[in-house]
């Protein structure tokens, strides 16, 4: 993600001669991390970057950020960039450093309401004394997963997205990002072509890099991508593989109309096309359309998660794939993990079982819907977009606003949102908007305070806060 230089934080590099570029560097952002200026969880500006803007070389970058890891401020993930960390937790403990409250409205996360309560019963219920459910999940398991959570996985995705219902058809894995990695390497190799939406979720990318995949954007209008932009590109680059989000699209909330769903099938069988099909964020829909995965089961990957309905820390999903692929995917979950931990999948099977996760993605539901119409009339005269079972707003931003300014004049009023290079596909320019994700904010109030200072910002004008613009990396 590009990431504005807080003000005042160019690096001081003549003032103190005995410290190095690098030094100078990482001072500099320590200043900015403790001081909230950056966000626990946010993504540092990529090396070369950031060494372009200050011009220096990205080794004197790399030398600042690992200066930053070992005062325990920053997290490098390989192949995945450098991290802020949590300054209440350091290394091994609490740190002795903490940063001013930040509103976040960055991060897309499910709210607690009752997942803990549940748990808790669960567990009580797993742990009596002979009971022999809890001593057979202790024990190896098929790649696959267990007959009976495959089951109730197979009967929830027929109910909620028309799929054949056959436990067969169905792989237990550790949530969406999981079994996309294993269908990705199970289906392309180096070089291959991946379409996907000009806007596309962060996961996918990151993975097709790491993958080495040529990722090409495709066109999008309200309703998500285009079925003759998809048609186009096929005949243009041969790709056999499309990853798409019909409904409740990440960033924009678009939804596919039943007519686009079958006319992008149509694509896609013509072309004898891969579907990986996203429908994480569909699951919390009281109403959801057919999959168009439904519409052609033997050339398609239906990829599910709860982390966005239930909790992300239930690390469960389910892949929906045709027989020829099955044994293919289960032996790259096994070379991954061996197999998944059956404890997750078991609770969320008696959840399903029982009625209990419905009535908990209701209670989300119902949140979410609260938490709209407090979006609602705090940002009213402000143009969005929203869904109805969707926590999360696309906001465009009129000139002259851009978004390294607009962000940069949020985070001075305390709030983080989520800029559009991070889910830009290809070398599809990033729109001038920002994601507005509405449940991490840990209460109502706190939302609306986060809400409205938004909203004054954006009423206010561009040089509201700074009077110019903004230092920015990227």
């Amino acid at each position: 993600m590009s990431t504005p230089l807080p003000a005042g934080t160019a690096p001081a590099m003549n003032a103190q001669p005995r410290k190095s570029k690098a030094q100078s560097i990482a001072d500099d952002l320590a200043h900015a991390i403790v001081s909230g200026q950056y966000a626990p969880g946010e993504k540092l500006p990529p090396h070369r970057v950031m060494a372009k803007r200050l011009g220096v070389t990205a080794g004197t970058v790399s030398r600042a950020y690992a200066s930053l890891e070992q005062r325990s401020l920053a997290l490098a993930r390989v192949g995945d960039g450098t991290y802020v960390r949590n300054l209440d937790m350091g290394p091994y403990g609490p740190a002795h450093a903490t940063a001013p409250a930040m509103i976040d409205l960055a991060h897309n996360v499910a709210m607690d309401t009752g997942e803990g309560q549940a748990l808790h019963q669960t567990l009580i219920e797993l742990s009596r004394p002979g009971n022999p459910a809890a001593a057979g999940l202790l024990r190896y398991q098929p790649e696959a997963g267990m007959a009976h959570h495959r089951a109730a996985g197979a009967a929830w995705l027929q109910r909620q997205f028309g799929m054949p219902g056959q436990a067969e058809r169905v792989m237990v894995t550790h949530g969406a990002q999981h079994a996309l990695a294993a269908v990705l390497r199970t289906v392309a190799r180096a070089g291959d072509t991946i379409l996907t939406e000009s806007l596309s979720y962060s996961g996918m990318l990151e993975l097709a890099r790491s993958l080495r995949l040529q990722v090409i954007a495709l066109e999008m209008d309200d309703e998500g991508l285009l079925p003759e932009a998809l048609d186009r590109a096929a005949r243009t680059y041969g790709s056999r593989m499309l990853y798409c989000t019909p409904s409740l699209h990440n960033p924009t909330t678009a939804t596919m109309s039943l007519a686009r769903r079958r006319a992008v099938a149509t694509v896609l069988k013509r072309h004898k096309m891969l579907l990986m099909e996203d429908v994480v964020h569909a699951a919390a829909m009281a109403e959801p359309l057919p999959a168009i995965a439904s519409m052609l089961p033997e050339q398609s990957f239906l990829l599910s998660s709860f982390s966005k309905v239930l909790a992300p820390g239930l690390r469960v999903g389910y892949l929906e794939a045709s027989a020829p692929w099955l044994d293919k995917v289960a032996a790259s979950i096994r070379a991954d993990c061996w197999m998944v931990a059956p404890l997750l999948p078991e609770i969320l099977t008696r959840w399903l079982v029982s009625g209990r996760a419905g009535e908990l993605i209701a209670h989300q539901r119902a949140a979410i819907h609260e938490r709209l119409a407090l979006a609602t009339r705090c940002l009213r005269g402000l143009a969005f977009r929203s869904a109805p079972d969707l926590p999360h707003l696309y906001m465009p931003l009129p000139e002259p606003w851009t978004v390294p300014q607009f962000t940069a004049a949020l985070r001075s009023a305390g709030v983080l949102v989520r800029t559009m290079d991070h889910f830009a596909a290809g070398r599809h320019a990033p729109p001038n908007a920002v994601r507005i994700s509405l449940n991490a904010a840990p209460t109502p109030d706190v939302l609306r305070q986060g809400l409205q200072a938004l909203a004054s910002v954006r009423h206010a004008g561009v040089d509201s806060t700074t009077g110019q613009q903004p230092l920015v990396v990227g």
